[in-house]
Parts: structure tokens; C-alpha cells; sequence
């Protein structure tokens, strides 16, 4: 067969593309075992550089000085309290000219309250006088007991009088002014949080 000629150019350019193109890394060892320098050497990236923006000293030394300006000033300034609204009342409550005016009662209306008033302080009073009578009957009956005790046994009278250290605390629920009703469902209100939100 004819031989067929290969230009030196044409070898050149096969030679440069393959020096491109992924090869195999020889190593040494049996074909049955790995090895992790048989990876294929990958295509270099050819991308360009991203340009460094410039920075401008001056400005940026100016911008820091700014700042450390700013910290002085909010140091050496004092706090700034949040009010507190609760406690300030509001001017059209502090007018002295705001009075309420009240109905004008009969005079019928009027003795029939002053009477109420006097039968109520009446009754108080001999409520009283009966607690307090109660209390000292009792009191006295616990000395007569104590008495009695002591003459029976020394150790059951200091048992007797001996400070009861589980009293206290002593929680009890008294009476109410408005008993509740039986069987009231009371409404759910509606509630609107008109609170303001400071920032520091």
C-alpha cells in the first residue's frame, strides 16, 4: 500500500490538542485493585479575573471617623427613658371645671337614706358586741381546759401549747360585696392594644 504523508503541520496541532485533552495517570499495581490516582485529570479553567474595585482610603477613613463620632455622641448622651403612660393623666381628667352633676334627691329620698344608715350602723354594732362576747366565752374555756390539763399530765399541756408551725400561711375566701349568679355567662370583651412602640 502507498504510504501516506503526514504534514508537520498537521502533527503540530495533533500534538498540541492532545497535551489538552483528559489523560489517564499511570500507576503502579495489579489491574484487580484502585486507586485514587486514576481519576482523569480535568480541562483547566480558562476564565478571566474579576477586577478589584479600588478602594479610596481617604473616603473610607472619613466613614470611620463618622462612626467613632457617632459612638462618642451616644455615650456621653444619657439614656433615653420610655415613658410610661399609666402614670400620667390625661389633661382633660385634670380640668377643675369638670364636675359631675348629680340628680338632686327628694326630701323623702333623703330621710329614708339617713334612716337606712342609722338601723345599719345599729346592727353592726350589736353584731359586734356579740363576736366579741363569743370570742371571750371561748377564750376562757380554753384556759379552764388547760388548767384541767395541767393537773392531769405536764407533757399533754405542752403538747397543748405548743406553737402549731403548719397554720401559716392561713388563706380563706370572705364574702363578696356582689355574690355571683347562678348560671352567668359572662361576655368575652374585646380588647384593642393601642400600646406605642418606642425605639431606642
Amino acid at each position: 500500500m502507498p504510504s501516506k504523508s503526514v504534514s508537520s503541520h498537521a502533527l503540530c496541532s495533533f500534538f498540541f490538542l492532545s497535551s489538552w485533552l483528559p489523560q489517564m495517570v499511570p500507576f503502579q499495581g495489579s489491574h484487580w485493585e484502585t486507586s485514587l490516582l486514576a481519576f482523569r485529570a480535568s480541562l483547566p479553567m480558562r476564565a478571566q479575573p474579576k477586577k478589584k474595585k479600588k478602594v479610596d482610603v481617604k473616603r473610607e477613613q472619613a466613614q470611620k471617623d463618622r462612626m467613632k463620632k457617632k459612638i462618642k455622641k451616644l455615650e456621653k448622651a444619657a439614656p433615653e427613658m420610655i415613658p410610661i403612660e399609666d402614670f400620667i393623666t390625661p389633661l382633660k381628667y385634670s380640668d377643675s371645671n369638670r364636675v359631675r352633676s348629680l340628680t338632686p334627691l327628694s326630701f323623702e329620698e333623703t330621710e329614708r337614706r339617713v334612716l337606712l344608715m342609722k338601723k345599719w350602723c345599729l346592727f353592726k354594732q350589736k353584731q359586734d358586741k356579740a363576736e366579741k362576747k363569743e370570742i371571750q366565752t371561748l377564750v376562757e374555756a380554753q384556759q379552764e381546759a388547760l388548767k384541767e390539763l395541767r393537773l392531769e399530765s405536764e407533757e399533754l399541756y405542752q403538747a397543748a401549747i405548743r406553737r402549731d408551725e403548719g397554720l401559716f400561711p392561713f388563706e380563706r375566701d370572705g364574702p363578696n360585696y356582689t355574690p355571683p349568679l347562678p348560671g352567668y355567662d359572662p361576655p368575652e370583651g374585646k380588647c384593642v392594644d393601642i400600646t406605642k412602640v418606642y425605639t431606642q
